[in-house]
This record gives structure tokens, C-alpha cells and sequence, in this order.
């Protein structure tokens, strides 16, 4: 274990002392100086970060965690990955493979190992401490990798062995690395002069923060709205169970003998799904499309414009046209022409099916009385009539099949089905909350794979969404294969007293959804810890997760878990083929509000002008461009477009719908073989899961296809053109 030196604040206190004039006084100083030296010594012993965890599995301990470990620890992994940069930089041996660019890919241990927790946590455990610390942190990691990419003599040695490509033994994970890191350089800034260096520093720091701050002002605006009811009379049409989670919800929010709807999305989507009230419908659809447009302290139009502009700035910089063409750079698309080649195509087809489900809902509305054009906020409950209309199915009549822990156990049996992977629930694990679920996770072979985490339950802290990440990631580098742990963050809404949490259908495809991200995760089998996992392209990185979806509605799995949660039922065969059959409804919609949402980012991102926009007037000048029509809302309005402004989907999220063309073209494979045919299942897990991002996705995907994917799978699966 390394020594561990003074904290930067008992340093200075140590060099005050020794400055001292008055003897007295300086022997007073310098006992002091000793008591916080040693006080210091202390802390450094008590943070966990600084030592190998003494957890089952390397599991952090957080209950040991502090709010007070995470800054020191933070400042220390800088300052280390600093040192170790350095020390690369200064080797006075010949650059190789081996003393750079794998010694690069081994520095900053300490670093991650406290990133991993703390940004973890951040998203589900936030609080405004981790949020000062998040604000203070991020424009000092930006500062370093700005260190790392503009330091000259690091670049040489990197690009003396890039130079060397071509006459090096490297096997693929090799060479794959070698690009990447000389790419990160180049695109980092390498090759700039130094008054382009210090703009760079400078648009980055900015963006840091601007990320930070839009973040911060979503989860304040989400959590702080409340729809409250008092008059029983305005829950006409809601369901039992989503008017005793909203009576739990104003028990926690102070308004004891209420209800309260908020805009999560658990209490959003089900009250414009059932309320009859549809003034109330409108009160909450417009709190939940104007989160951070409202004028306030937390308003985000600004920052939004600031971060386009500067994102454009950046991109000019580094001699990229926008700044979707830098990022698509490292896409499977490649370019903005390319993104728009794709979705020109989808737009059109998608357009008309969604004014076509608009002209249905109108008139069932008007057959049943209303004398009004329907509105946004009326598509949800219009569209949930239509349904039982035409399929006579009722999202709320399946629910009873769709328990959590059903789903599930669902869930775990399409992965032993298809890789003889099994999961055992270990209640002696270390969790960072009550409501984390954990499992050991063996391999066919009975060799333990990893560890899995799942914390399911809405809550405050929590960010909106639901996403898989990781508090270590699978690789090999140091000799040991080290093995993954992954978790999966949802928001579902939290069990009332014995009764189990029953999940709308979208609700359930969710979880088959992340934990196709999880089950790419956990199986892989890479070297390097920066190409393993989900490591991946964002055009690329959805396919597992959407691949997993179609596995859930397939008869044969639904009758291992979708079971009446009082009866024990298997849910009816006429229930599914009705699922079935009502599987391309409301797709126009669907892929329409996505779709807008896609180009918007699109817009905002493929703009060639610094000047700062009115966030309001360029959204709405760029919905009404292509064509949207009002009783459709974006999927993401630009002031709570958090994947693009807060998260690292900038250019990037059309890459669901891209993503889909390889969902739609493997599963046409195991349709033809059999949904569990084993050869297809071995291929898979061998080609997509286990290689994460250890070689060109493309390259990978036609090894276990035999080709690149054909989009008209996808075109037909929506129901936007006819099966051929």
C-alpha cells in the first residue's frame, strides 16, 4: 500500500508553522502542526477509498462511505493519475506498446475506484452535499483530462507507437486500444497550437459546469411540483392502486388525508392515462413539459443555449463543421448526413401514422360526447380507449400479471434458457440503499460470474429514468480476470404495506430492457477495462437492451412468470395474442414523439453559429420545420432534454431508433432458428455480449449475422410499411 501523504490544508498549516517568528509561538505551532499531521494520518487510515475493501467481492462498503471521503479521495486520485501521466510522459525509454499505451490504461486506479461510487451514487442517493461536491469536482476532472490529451511530450510517445501500428504484434484488443487512444488525443486537442490549447481548457471547464447545473436544476424542478387533490370526486377513473400510491405520496409530502401527482413519471403517465379530468390532465402534462422552463432559479433555457454554443465553439476549434460532426465521428454513423439519411426515411411513415391514430381517437372521442379538439394532453387517455376499443385489451387488466417480482424471475429465466447464467439472491452483501435487491450471478458452468444490484423504487434523491451502470467493470490487465458489478436504476413506483408492485406492460418491457444492458455487463469477457461492457458506440450500445425486450411477449416465457399475483394464473392465451396483436399500436405516436425528440438534438447540435439562441423560439421554429403537429409533444422538450445536456447523448439519441435496425435484424434470426435456439444464443453472447467494445461493432455484428443489418425488419415491425 502506497504511503500517504499530507492533506493539502495540513501541508499549509505544517509550512505556517515552520514560518513563525516567535519561538513560543512556533513551538505551539508546531504541536499543533503534529496534532493535525497526525489528525490528518487518521482520516487517510478511516476513508475507505484508500485502502482494498475488505467486502465480499470488492463490493465498496458503503455504509463505511462518508460525505467527507468523497472530496479528499477525489483530490488524491487527481493528483496520483497526475503523477503517473507524468511519469509516462518523462519515460526516457523508447515509447512502446507496453510503457504507454498500456501503462496510460492502468493509471488512475484510485481515481476510478472513487468515480464509480460516487457518480453512482449521485443518480440515485443525490443529496446537496454530493451536489456541492459534484460542482466543485467537475471542472478539476475536466482540468485533467485536458492535462492528459494537451500534454505534448505524452502525445509524442502515443503517436510514435500509433506511427508504429503496422510493424507491432498486436492482437485485436491491442490495436483496438492503440486507435482509440490515439484517437482520444487528436480529438482532445493534440494537435493545437497552444492558444487553441487554452480556448480548449476554457470551453471545457464551462461545459463542466453548465452539465452539472442543468442536472441539478431537472431534479429540483422534477421533485418540487405537486399536483395536490383534496375532492375525491377529481380521481374519477384512476385505478385503486395509483390512488393509494398518490395517497402515500401526500402522506410523505406533509398533505396527510390528500393526494398528491407529481411529474415522475410513475405518477405522471398513469394519471393522464385514466383521469377523467381532463383540466387536471392539462395542469399536470404542462408541469411535466415545462420543467425548467418556467423563469426561475432553475430554468435551463440558457444553459441549454450556452452549452449549444459553446459545444459549436469547441467543435470549430478542433476543426470539426458542428458539433454532431465530432461526435459522430466515433459513431456508427459516422456523420450527420448519415443520422438524417435514416431517419428521413422513418419521419415520413411515422408522421402519417400518428395523424391517422389522431383522426381515430377524434372520433371515438366525439362518439363519445366530446366537443373539443383533442390536445397533447389528451393522448394518453384517448389512445388507452382506442385500445380497449380495438383490441378490447386494458393496460390496467394485465397488471395483475406483470408483479415485480414476477417479471423478474422472467427475467432470470430467458438468461438461463439462453446462457445457462443464473442468478442467487445474497442478502449479506454490502448496499448503498434498503431497497437494492442483490445477486451472485453464476455461468453455466457454475463459476461465478459476478455480482448484480437492482434499486427499482422511485424516490427523491433518485434521478428520473432508468439506466445499468457498474461500481467496477469486468477486465483482465493485471493477470486475474476481475470480475464485474452491475446495477440496474429504476422507477417504479414503491409497495404499499404487503401489496406487490404490479407493472404496466411498457413498465415490464423496461426491465427486459435494462437488464439487456446488465446481462452485457456482467458476461464480459474482455482484457482492457476501457473496452469492455458497454463500452460501445451510443448508436450501437441500445441493441443489446432492445434485443432483450422481445423475449418478454414471446408465450413461451410468459408463462414461466406472468402469473395473477392472488391467484397464481398464468396470464390467458388470449390476453397475450391480444398484446400481440396490439403490438404496432400507437407506434406513430411512439416513434414520433422519439423521432422529434432525436432531431431536435439534432438541430441544436448541427447549428453553425456561437450566438446563443431563445431556447423556446429555435425549439418551436424546429418542430414546426418538420412538420410535428400539436397534439404531439417531443418525447424530450430542450429543458429537461437531460441525455443530451446533462448526460453523453449529444447528437446521439436517435441512436435508440439506430440501435433498433440490429434489435430487428437479430431477432428475425432467432424468429427463423427458434428463440432459443442454442447455436444462435452461443453466437450472440460470444459476438455482441462478452466483446463489448474490444473490436469495430460492425465487424462484430457480421461475424454473428453474416451481414450488416437490414433496416426494413425494423420499418415492419412498427407497422410503418406492409410485411413483404
Amino acid at each position: 500500500m502506497k504511503k500517504h501523504l499530507l492533506t493539502p490544508i495540513a501541508l499549509a498549516i505544517a509550512l505556517a508553522g515552520c514560518q513563525s517568528e516567535n519561538k513560543d509561538q512556533a513551538s505551539n505551532q508546531s504541536a499543533t502542526t503534529e496534532q493535525v499531521a497526525q489528525s490528518s494520518d487518521n482520516q487517510e487510515m478511516s476513508n475507505p477509498f484508500y485502502s482494498e475493501y475488505d467486502t465480499p467481492f470488492g463490493i465498496a462498503p458503503f455504509e463505511k462511505i462518508k460525505i467527507d471521503h468523497y472530496m479528499p479521495a477525489l483530490e488524491k486520485g487527481i493528483a496520483e493519475q497526475k503523477a503517473e501521466i507524468l511519469t509516462i510522459a518523462n519515460n526516457s525509454d523508447a515509447p512502446t506498446f507496453d510503457n504507454t499505451i498500456e501503462a496510460m490504461e492502468k493509471s488512475g486506479e484510485l481515481l476510478t475506484k472513487v468515480t464509480n461510487v460516487f457518480y453512482g451514487l449521485i443518480g440515485s442517493m443525490s443529496t446537496p452535499e454530493m451536489q456541492a461536491i459534484s460542482k466543485e469536482i467537475s471542472p478539476k476532472l475536466s482540468k485533467l483530462s485536458d492535462d492528459v490529451y494537451l500534454n505534448e511530450d505524452l502525445f509524442k510517445r502515443v503517436n510514435a507507437v500509433y506511427e508504429q501500428r503496422d510493424t507491432l504484434e498486436l492482437n485485436t484488443e491491442q490495436k483496438t486500444l492503440l486507435e482509440k487512444t490515439y484517437k482520444g488525443f487528436v480529438r482532445g486537442g493534440a494537435n493545437l497550437n497552444a492558444e487553441d490549447k487554452a480556448t480548449l481548457r476554457d470551453l471545457n471547464e464551462q461545459l463542466s459546469k453548465l452539465s452539472i447545473q442543468f442536472g441539478e436544476n431537472l431534479l429540483n424542478e422534477t421533485n418540487d411540483f405537486e399536483l395536490v387533490i383534496d375532492d375525491k370526486a377529481k380521481l374519477d377513473g384512476l385505478p385503486e392502486g395509483i390512488v393509494a400510491a398518490a395517497a402515500k405520496t401526500a402522506t410523505d409530502r406533509g398533505h396527510e388525508g390528500k393526494w398528491v401527482f407529481t411529474t415522475h413519471r410513475p405518477s405522471f403517465y398513469p394519471f393522464l392515462t385514466y383521469s377523467t379530468n381532463r383540466e387536471l390532465r392539462e395542469q399536470l402534462f404542462y408541469a411535466y413539459t415545462h420543467r425548467g422552463d418556467n423563469d426561475n432559479a432553475n430554468d435551463n433555457k440558457k444553459i441549454a443555449s450556452k452549452m449549444a454554443s459553446l459545444r459549436y465553439q469547441r467543435a470549430q476549434v478542433l476543426g470539426y463543421d458542428t458539433h454532431a460532426h465530432y461526435v459522430l465521428e466515433n459513431a456508427m454513423a459516422k456523420t450527420p448526413e448519415n443520422v438524417y439519411g435514416l431517419l428521413d426515411k422513418v419521419w415520413p411513415a411515422s408522421l402519417a401514422r400518428a395523424k391517422q391514430e389522431v383522426s381515430d381517437m377524434q372520433t371515438f372521442a366525439e362518439s363519445t360526447g366530446a366537443d373539443f379538439k383533442l390536445e397533447a394532453w389528451d393522448w394518453w387517455y384517448y389512445s388507452e380507449k382506442v385500445r380497449k376499443q380495438k383490441y378490447d385489451l386494458d393496460e390496467e387488466a394485465t397488471k395483475p400479471y406483470f408483479s415485480l417480482d414476477n417479471t423478474m424471475q422472467g427475467v432470470f429465466y430467458t438468461a438461463e434458457k439462453l446462457w445457462g447464467v443464473t442468478f442467487k439472491e445474497r442478502n449479506d452483501l454490502p448496499k448503498y440503499h434498503p431497497d437494492v435487491t442483490t445477486y451472485e450471478v453464476f455461468d453455466k458452468d457454475g463459476s461465478s460470474v459476478g455480482v448484480y444490484m437492482t434499486d427499482f423504487y422511485v424516490r427523491a434523491s433518485k434521478r428520473g429514468g432508468a439506466w445499468m451502470s457498474s461500481f467496477r467493470k469486468q477486465y483482465k490487465m493485471y493477470g486475474d480476470d476481475v470480475q464485474p458489478i452491475i446495477y440496474n436504476v429504476l422507477n417504479y413506483p414503491a409497495p404499499i404495506g404487503d401489496e406487490p408492485v404490479l407493472l404496466t406492460f411498457d413498465q415490464a418491457s423496461t426491465l427486459f430492457h435494462e437488464f439487456g444492458h446488465a446481462i452485457q455487463g456482467l458476461l464480459s469477457d474482455g482484457y482492457y477495462r476501457s473496452l469492455t461492457g458497454t463500452s460501445l458506440p451510443r448508436d450501437y450500445v441500445e441493441y443489446p437492451s432492445q434485443v432483450m425486450e422481445n423475449w418478454m411477449t414471446e408465450p413461451q416465457v410468459l408463462a414461466q412468470f406472468a402469473k395473477h399475483y392472488q391467484t397464481g394464473e398464468v396470464i390467458p392465451m388470449e390476453m397475450v395474442e391480444k398484446i400481440q396483436a396490439s403490438g404496432k399500436f400507437n407506434q406513430g405516436f411512439a416513434t414520433t414523439e422519439y423521432m422529434a425528440a432525436a432531431l431536435l438534438d439534432l438541430k441544436w447540435h448541427t447549428l453553425e453559429t456561437a450566438e446563443e439562441q431563445d431556447a423556446d423560439k429555435f425549439e418551436a421554429d424546429a418542430m414546426a420545420n418538420i412538420g410535428l403537429i400539436n397534439e404531439i409533444a417531443p418525447r424530450y422538450r430542450t429543458t429537461y432534454f437531460s441525455h443530451i445536456f446533462a448526460g453523453g447523448y449529444s447528437s446521439g439519441y436517435y441512436g435508440y431508433i439506430w440501435s433498433n435496425i440490429f434489435d430487428a435484424d437479430t431477432w428475425k434470426v432467432f424468429e427463423e432458428k427458434g428463440i432459443f435456439d442454442q447455436d444462435t444464443a452461443t453466437s450472440y453472447r460470444k459476438n455482441v455480449l462478452e466483446s463489448g467494445g474490444t473490436e469495430d461493432p460492425m465487424i462484430m455484428y457480421k461475424r454473428f449475422r453474416g451481414q450488416e443489418p437490414d433496416p426494413i425488419h425494423l420499418l415492419e415491425r412498427r407497422g410503418l410499411i406492409a410485411p413483404k
